[in-house]
Protein backbone atom coordinates (compact mmCIF):
# COMPACT_ATOMS: atom_id res chain seq x y z
CA UNK A 1 0.00 0.00 0.00
CA UNK A 2 1.30 3.25 -0.76
CA UNK A 3 2.94 5.18 2.44
CA UNK A 4 0.45 8.04 1.71
CA UNK A 5 -2.85 6.24 1.25
CA UNK A 6 -1.90 4.33 4.61
CA UNK A 7 -1.10 7.45 6.80
CA UNK A 8 -4.32 8.66 5.73
CA UNK A 9 -6.47 5.79 6.94
CA UNK A 10 -4.54 4.79 10.16
CA UNK A 11 -4.10 8.36 11.43
CA UNK A 12 -7.45 10.38 10.20
CA UNK A 13 -9.54 8.94 12.95
CA UNK A 14 -7.07 9.65 15.69
CA UNK A 15 -6.64 12.93 14.57
CA UNK A 16 -9.82 13.29 14.60
CA UNK A 17 -10.30 12.49 17.92
CA UNK A 18 -7.45 14.81 19.22
CA UNK A 19 -8.97 17.68 17.30
CA UNK A 20 -12.26 17.63 18.22
CA UNK A 21 -11.07 17.31 22.36
CA UNK A 22 -8.80 20.29 21.58
CA UNK A 23 -11.76 22.63 20.04
CA UNK A 24 -14.82 20.92 21.08
CA UNK A 25 -16.07 21.70 17.63
CA UNK A 26 -16.61 18.77 15.12
CA UNK A 27 -16.86 20.74 12.48
CA UNK A 28 -13.52 22.65 13.07
CA UNK A 29 -12.08 19.23 14.14
CA UNK A 30 -12.84 17.98 10.34
CA UNK A 31 -11.40 21.08 9.17
CA UNK A 32 -8.02 20.75 11.34
CA UNK A 33 -7.40 17.47 9.67
CA UNK A 34 -8.13 18.53 6.62
CA UNK A 35 -5.46 21.56 6.55
CA UNK A 36 -2.85 19.16 8.26
CA UNK A 37 -3.50 16.96 5.25
CA UNK A 38 -3.06 19.45 2.79
CA UNK A 39 0.46 20.09 4.66
CA UNK A 40 1.48 17.09 4.71
CA UNK A 41 0.71 16.91 0.36
CA UNK A 42 2.26 20.10 -0.36
CA UNK A 43 5.75 18.48 0.92
CA UNK A 44 7.71 17.05 -1.92
CA UNK A 45 7.83 12.89 -1.95
CA UNK A 46 11.62 13.40 -0.95
CA UNK A 47 10.32 15.55 2.31
CA UNK A 48 7.55 13.16 2.91
CA UNK A 49 9.15 9.95 2.36
CA UNK A 50 12.29 11.33 4.98
CA UNK A 51 9.71 12.12 7.67
CA UNK A 52 10.55 8.54 10.34
CA UNK A 53 6.87 8.77 11.75
CA UNK A 54 4.45 10.46 9.80
CA UNK A 55 1.77 9.67 12.60
CA UNK A 56 4.01 11.38 15.09
CA UNK A 57 3.64 14.84 12.35
CA UNK A 58 0.43 15.07 11.49
CA UNK A 59 -0.60 15.15 15.13
CA UNK A 60 2.15 17.35 15.88
CA UNK A 61 0.73 19.67 12.78
CA UNK A 62 -2.67 19.50 13.50
CA UNK A 63 -2.15 20.32 17.41
CA UNK A 64 -0.37 23.10 16.71
CA UNK A 65 -3.06 24.39 14.40
CA UNK A 66 -5.75 23.83 17.29
CA UNK A 67 -3.33 25.45 19.36
CA UNK A 68 -3.81 28.60 17.26
CA UNK A 69 -7.25 28.44 16.90
CA UNK A 70 -7.89 27.80 20.55
CA UNK A 71 -6.07 31.36 21.51
CA UNK A 72 -7.70 32.97 18.71
CA UNK A 73 -11.07 31.47 19.85
CA UNK A 74 -10.53 33.49 22.85
CA UNK A 75 -11.77 36.70 21.08
CA UNK A 76 -14.16 34.97 19.16
CA UNK A 77 -15.72 33.55 22.10
CA UNK A 78 -16.21 36.86 23.26
CA UNK A 79 -18.32 38.29 20.15
CA UNK A 80 -20.46 35.06 20.57
CA UNK A 81 -24.02 35.51 21.31
CA UNK A 82 -25.12 34.24 24.45
CA UNK A 83 -23.12 31.10 26.04
CA UNK A 84 -20.86 29.08 24.00
CA UNK A 85 -20.84 25.29 24.51
CA UNK A 86 -19.22 22.36 22.52
CA UNK A 87 -20.85 20.68 19.66
CA UNK A 88 -22.59 17.80 20.84
CA UNK A 89 -21.63 14.36 19.62
CA UNK A 90 -24.92 11.68 18.53
CA UNK A 91 -24.23 7.96 19.29
CA UNK A 92 -22.71 5.91 17.15
CA UNK A 93 -23.76 5.22 13.20
CA UNK A 94 -22.70 2.75 10.71
CA UNK A 95 -23.02 2.71 7.21
CA UNK A 96 -24.06 -1.04 5.20
CA UNK A 97 -20.36 -1.14 4.89
CA UNK A 98 -19.74 -1.02 8.47
CA UNK A 99 -17.60 2.48 7.98
CA UNK A 100 -18.77 5.49 9.78
CA UNK A 101 -21.95 6.84 8.28
CA UNK A 102 -20.64 10.20 9.69
CA UNK A 103 -17.79 12.12 10.63
CA UNK A 104 -18.97 12.38 14.24
CA UNK A 105 -18.70 8.28 14.44
CA UNK A 106 -15.21 8.55 14.31
CA UNK A 107 -14.74 9.93 17.76
CA UNK A 108 -14.44 7.43 20.27
CA UNK A 109 -16.89 8.12 22.58
CA UNK A 110 -15.58 8.00 26.39
CA UNK A 111 -15.45 9.95 29.35
CA UNK A 112 -12.75 12.51 27.88
CA UNK A 113 -15.57 13.64 25.66
CA UNK A 114 -18.66 13.85 28.02
CA UNK A 115 -19.59 17.65 28.23
CA UNK A 116 -19.02 17.98 31.64
CA UNK A 117 -15.78 16.85 30.83
CA UNK A 118 -15.49 19.50 27.56
CA UNK A 119 -16.74 22.21 29.76
CA UNK A 120 -13.87 22.07 31.99
CA UNK A 121 -11.63 21.84 29.16
CA UNK A 122 -13.08 25.60 27.90
CA UNK A 123 -12.24 27.25 31.58
CA UNK A 124 -8.53 26.08 30.80
CA UNK A 125 -5.79 28.12 28.67
CA UNK A 126 -4.95 26.83 25.07
CA UNK A 127 -1.61 25.96 26.34
CA UNK A 128 -3.00 23.87 29.03
CA UNK A 129 -5.94 22.37 27.23
CA UNK A 130 -3.05 21.08 24.45
CA UNK A 131 -0.41 19.55 27.32
CA UNK A 132 -3.31 17.55 29.74
CA UNK A 133 -5.20 16.34 26.16
CA UNK A 134 -2.36 14.98 24.81
CA UNK A 135 -0.64 13.60 27.97
CA UNK A 136 -3.37 12.51 29.86
CA UNK A 137 -5.82 11.36 27.41
CA UNK A 138 -3.54 10.54 24.36
CA UNK A 139 -0.87 9.30 26.29
CA UNK A 140 1.81 11.43 24.63
CA UNK A 141 5.23 11.95 26.65
CA UNK A 142 6.04 15.38 27.79
CA UNK A 143 9.04 15.63 25.51
CA UNK A 144 6.97 15.27 22.48
CA UNK A 145 3.85 17.68 23.97
CA UNK A 146 6.85 20.60 24.72
CA UNK A 147 7.53 20.82 21.08
CA UNK A 148 4.17 21.35 20.01
CA UNK A 149 3.35 23.81 23.09
CA UNK A 150 6.89 25.49 22.71
CA UNK A 151 7.57 24.87 26.29
CA UNK A 152 10.04 23.06 28.34
CA UNK A 153 8.76 19.03 29.17
CA UNK A 154 8.67 20.24 33.50
CA UNK A 155 6.54 23.96 31.91
CA UNK A 156 3.97 20.83 30.30
CA UNK A 157 4.06 18.73 33.23
CA UNK A 158 2.73 21.72 35.27
CA UNK A 159 0.31 23.15 33.15
CA UNK A 160 -1.03 19.38 32.04
CA UNK A 161 -1.21 19.09 36.42
CA UNK A 162 -2.69 22.22 36.91
CA UNK A 163 -5.19 21.15 34.23
CA UNK A 164 -5.61 18.00 36.17
CA UNK A 165 -6.27 19.71 39.23
CA UNK A 166 -9.64 21.64 37.57
CA UNK A 167 -10.73 18.66 35.80
CA UNK A 168 -10.94 16.76 39.57
CA UNK A 169 -12.38 19.82 41.38
CA UNK A 170 -15.71 19.67 38.42
CA UNK A 171 -15.95 16.01 38.53
CA UNK A 172 -18.96 14.45 39.93
CA UNK A 173 -19.03 11.65 42.40
CA UNK A 174 -18.86 8.42 39.42
CA UNK A 175 -22.95 7.89 38.73
CA UNK A 176 -23.68 4.44 37.16
CA UNK A 177 -24.54 4.90 33.65
CA UNK A 178 -27.95 2.82 33.96
CA UNK A 179 -29.27 5.18 37.24
CA UNK A 180 -28.40 8.20 34.79
CA UNK A 181 -30.45 7.26 32.18
CA UNK A 182 -33.12 6.29 34.74
CA UNK A 183 -33.30 10.42 36.29
CA UNK A 184 -32.85 11.63 32.23
CA UNK A 185 -35.91 9.23 31.94
CA UNK A 186 -37.56 10.86 34.30
CA UNK A 187 -36.68 14.50 33.68
CA UNK A 188 -38.47 13.57 30.77
CA UNK A 189 -41.70 11.82 31.79
CA UNK A 190 -41.74 15.42 34.24
CA UNK A 191 -41.65 17.62 31.50
CA UNK A 192 -43.71 16.22 29.12
CA UNK A 193 -46.38 16.17 31.84
CA UNK A 194 -45.33 19.28 33.02
CA UNK A 195 -44.85 18.19 35.82
CA UNK A 196 -43.11 20.98 38.38
CA UNK A 197 -43.11 19.09 41.67
CA UNK A 198 -40.97 16.28 39.82
CA UNK A 199 -38.62 18.62 38.02
CA UNK A 200 -37.70 20.24 40.93
CA UNK A 201 -37.33 16.82 42.72
CA UNK A 202 -34.81 15.70 39.86
CA UNK A 203 -32.62 19.14 40.27
CA UNK A 204 -30.13 19.55 42.60
CA UNK A 205 -30.63 22.70 44.65
CA UNK A 206 -27.55 24.74 42.90
CA UNK A 207 -28.52 23.08 39.60
CA UNK A 208 -27.79 25.35 36.19
CA UNK A 209 -29.06 25.10 33.36
CA UNK A 210 -26.87 26.96 30.18
CA UNK A 211 -28.52 27.11 26.74
CA UNK A 212 -26.24 27.88 23.54
CA UNK A 213 -28.88 29.28 20.91
CA UNK A 214 -25.10 31.65 18.66
CA UNK A 215 -28.06 34.11 18.09
CA UNK A 216 -29.17 32.03 15.46
CA UNK A 217 -32.15 30.48 17.21
CA UNK A 218 -33.92 32.06 20.98
CA UNK A 219 -32.02 31.03 24.20
CA UNK A 220 -30.85 31.61 26.90
CA UNK A 221 -28.31 34.58 27.26
CA UNK A 222 -26.85 33.45 30.52
CA UNK A 223 -26.72 30.90 32.67
CA UNK A 224 -29.96 30.45 35.11
CA UNK A 225 -30.56 28.10 37.94
CA UNK A 226 -32.80 25.09 37.93
CA UNK A 227 -35.75 26.74 39.49
CA UNK A 228 -35.35 29.75 37.43
CA UNK A 229 -35.34 28.20 34.16
CA UNK A 230 -38.67 25.89 35.18
CA UNK A 231 -40.37 28.99 36.13
CA UNK A 232 -39.59 30.73 33.01
CA UNK A 233 -40.43 27.59 30.89
CA UNK A 234 -43.76 27.93 33.00
CA UNK A 235 -44.61 31.77 32.31
CA UNK A 236 -44.02 31.14 28.97
CA UNK A 237 -45.28 27.39 28.74
CA UNK A 238 -46.99 25.93 25.52
CA UNK A 239 -45.09 28.27 23.37
CA UNK A 240 -42.30 26.52 24.61
CA UNK A 241 -43.09 23.23 24.20
CA UNK A 242 -45.28 23.16 21.29
CA UNK A 243 -45.12 20.40 18.49
CA UNK A 244 -41.61 19.11 20.50
CA UNK A 245 -41.04 15.57 20.71
CA UNK A 246 -38.54 14.46 23.32
CA UNK A 247 -36.32 11.65 22.65
CA UNK A 248 -34.02 9.87 24.99
CA UNK A 249 -30.45 9.71 23.19
CA UNK A 250 -26.93 9.35 24.14
CA UNK A 251 -25.02 12.55 23.73
CA UNK A 252 -21.51 12.46 24.03
CA UNK A 253 -21.86 8.91 25.72
CA UNK A 254 -24.06 9.82 28.08
CA UNK A 255 -28.01 9.23 28.22
CA UNK A 256 -29.44 12.82 27.14
CA UNK A 257 -32.59 13.90 25.32
CA UNK A 258 -33.29 15.34 22.34
CA UNK A 259 -36.17 17.29 21.50
CA UNK A 260 -37.67 17.24 17.62
CA UNK A 261 -39.73 18.97 16.14
CA UNK A 262 -41.39 18.43 12.61
CA UNK A 263 -38.63 15.34 12.44
CA UNK A 264 -35.91 18.07 12.61
CA UNK A 265 -33.24 18.36 15.47
CA UNK A 266 -34.17 21.55 17.59
CA UNK A 267 -32.09 20.99 20.64
CA UNK A 268 -30.17 18.39 21.92
CA UNK A 269 -29.71 18.32 26.14
CA UNK A 270 -26.89 16.31 28.02
CA UNK A 271 -26.57 16.20 31.98
CA UNK A 272 -24.19 15.84 34.93
CA UNK A 273 -26.13 13.99 37.56
CA UNK A 274 -24.66 13.45 41.09
CA UNK A 275 -25.81 11.75 44.31
CA UNK A 276 -28.65 10.71 42.81
CA UNK A 277 -30.11 14.67 40.89
CA UNK A 278 -29.14 16.54 38.37
CA UNK A 279 -26.71 19.54 38.50
CA UNK A 280 -25.84 20.69 35.07
CA UNK A 281 -28.11 20.79 32.09
CA UNK A 282 -26.38 21.35 28.86
CA UNK A 283 -29.15 22.82 26.31
CA UNK A 284 -27.37 23.19 22.82
CA UNK A 285 -29.60 24.76 20.24
CA UNK A 286 -27.38 26.50 17.52
CA UNK A 287 -28.54 24.64 14.25
CA UNK A 288 -24.75 24.51 13.08
CA UNK A 289 -23.59 22.80 16.07
CA UNK A 290 -26.73 19.98 15.60
CA UNK A 291 -25.60 18.59 11.63
CA UNK A 292 -24.58 15.58 12.88
CA UNK A 293 -28.23 15.14 14.69
CA UNK A 294 -30.08 15.77 11.58
CA UNK A 295 -31.72 12.57 10.37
Amino acid sequence: MDQDLSVITSERRRLTNVAYRLLGSLADAEDVVQETYARWYAMPPHQRAAVLSPGGWLTTVASRICLNQLTSARARRERYVGEWLPEPLPEHREGPDGVAADPADRITLDESVNMAFLVVLETMTPAERVAFVLHDVFQYPFGEVATIVGRSAAACRQLASSARRRIRAAQALATPVGVQAGIVREFKRAWEAKDVKSLMDLLDPDATVIADGGGLVAALLEPLTGSEWIDRTRVHGDRVTAGLTLLESTVNGLPGLVARQDGVTDTVMAFRIAKGRITHIWAVRNPEKLRAWQV
